[in-house]
């Protein structure tokens, strides 16, 4: 063993003795270890973003989103299917299209209309913008939002569209920096409203993905979709053809934005969110539900149904197949690292000659001769990996820095990185060192 330690100095003076090249050397190693890392790292952060949005939307969710006509009054579909349009009437997504629901599929767990609102929010003389959503109690539990304080809708506030409201974090933090908003009263577009609960705060930018059914939960305020209806806004009461901007019905009125959009817009629900019981039942569900929603819409296609979970679990797919292409190249960086090692490992030798027929002739073995040149191959390779380790660490946190994507380093990824960058050395620093070993000493002495 001890003859062993010193054939090992003698490899560490190699290396102390030529730095430059020892540093050049381990380059390939270097950079293929901080490429592996990063791109792990990367990985690692697009599977946790992904996870994220699947909690987000949800789990077994199916979105089912009205199809609205464009400005020239022409919708998403063929002309044939606008001449349809003209000729049958559809009455949009409506209040009775969820009790329809709740009637003919059995797979249903939870299911919660939406109805958007974007107007002003006042309390104490500051107003900023906001978006209301009339929701049902079962919304809360689909998108797995918590409150931080106060509850959420009785049964007597969503049955008779009581003034309350939830509201997220941001809201809270704008107009009751000083003060528990649970209990106080704010004021959206004409109505007050009173706060009953607070949702805890959420750090992840979803912004991007709100088309596959997420939402910026914390700028949000929550009230009971037949609040909604009562006080704010339904569509089913005025014809898509009054461009006016306040309806009064009663002691409530209807707010429209006026635009042609809206007006065009005949549907009394936003949107419908069906939670199933088991992802095996999607599928089936969304078919059931697609030819249900023909039959009840007067054979016109003015909706569309999507599963936002399947679409985020492909896009997860694709990332994955991106992330094993990035990882692949930069293990070449490895293989290239490596194939750099023996050849220098090579032409050391060539160089040593009378060093290894000294040591030969004086009394060492070939395995001495064996473990002093892996020795330095290893050293070498060891060392470029916890320069790559380090340089990888600090890349990955760049990126999230000046790119924002994020990335996350498990100490896996480090230790499978380190261990290929020793495993690179051995391999290629063999050839070289059993080369040297076989050299005859008397041969050796008389290289010049």
């Amino acid at each position: 063993m001890k003859r062993y330690l010193h054939d090992i100095v003698i490899a560490v003076e190699s290396i102390l003795g030529n730095k430059l090249r020892s540093l050049l050397t381990g380059l390939g190693i270097i950079f293929g270890v901080a490429a592996v890392i990063s791109m792990l790292a990367i990985g690692n952060g697009a599977q946790q973003e992904i996870l994220e949005q699947i909690k987000m939307v949800g789990v077994n969710n199916i979105m089912i989103t009205p199809i609205l006509e464009s400005a020239d009054g022409n919708g998403d579909d063929s002309q044939g299917e606008s001449d349809k349009k003209k000729a049958k009437f559809s009455p949009g997504l409506t209040l009775s299209d969820v009790d329809a629901i709740k009637e003919v599929l059995t797979t249903v767990h939870r299911i919660s209309p939406e109805i958007a609102l974007n107007s002003y929010v006042v309390q104490n003389g500051k107003r900023e913008t906001a978006k209301l959503l009339g929701v049902s109690n079962a919304y809360f539990d689909i998108f797995n939002l918590h409150l931080s304080s106060g509850f959420v809708f009785n049964d007597y506030q969503e049955e008779n569209g009581i003034q309350v409201c939830v509201i997220g974090s941001n809201i809270a933090s704008r107009f009751f920096a000083r003060e528990n908003p649970v209990g106080q009263y704010l004021k959206f577009d004409q109505v007050w409203l009173k706060v009953i609960g607070v949702l805890e705060k959420n750090d992840i930018k979803l912004t991007r993905f709100e088309n596959t059914g997420v939402n910026v939960m914390n700028d949000n305020i929550y009230v009971p979709v037949k609040t909604m209806l009562l006080r704010f806004q339904n569509r089913a009461l005025v014809s898509s053809r009054i461009k006016s901007t306040q309806v009064n019905v009663g002691r409530f009125f209807i707010v429209s934005s006026g635009n042609s959009n809206e007006s065009s817009n005949y549907n009394q629900l936003d949107r419908i969110i069906v939670q199933v019981n088991d992802s095996k039942e999607l599928s089936p569900s969304t078919e059931v539900l697609s030819r249900m929603f023909i039959r009840r819409h007067q054979e016109v296609k003015d909706f569309e149904i999507t599963v936002p979970e399947l679409l985020l679990k492909q896009e997860q797919r694709t990332k994955d197949v991106f992330n094993i292409v990035l990882g692949a190249i930069a293990s070449i960086s490895l293989l290239v690292g490596g194939i750099g090692i023996m050849n220098i490992m090579f032409a050391t030798v060539m160089e040593r000659i009378k060093e290894i027929g000294t040591r030969l002739a004086i009394g060492a073995r070939k395995k001495d001769i064996v473990v002093q040149f892996l020795a330095e191959a290893v050293l070498i390779s060891v060392t470029g990996g916890i320069i790559g380790v380090i340089l990888g660490i600090i890349g990955a946190k760049l990126i999230t820095q000046f790119a924002d994507i994020l990335t996350i380093i498990s100490p896996f990824s480090v230790l499978v990185a380190f261990c290929v960058s020793a495993g690179v050395g051995i391999v290629f620093g063999y050839s070289p060192a059993k080369r040297a070993s076989e050299k005859d000493p008397i041969e050796s002495l008389r290289y010049e």
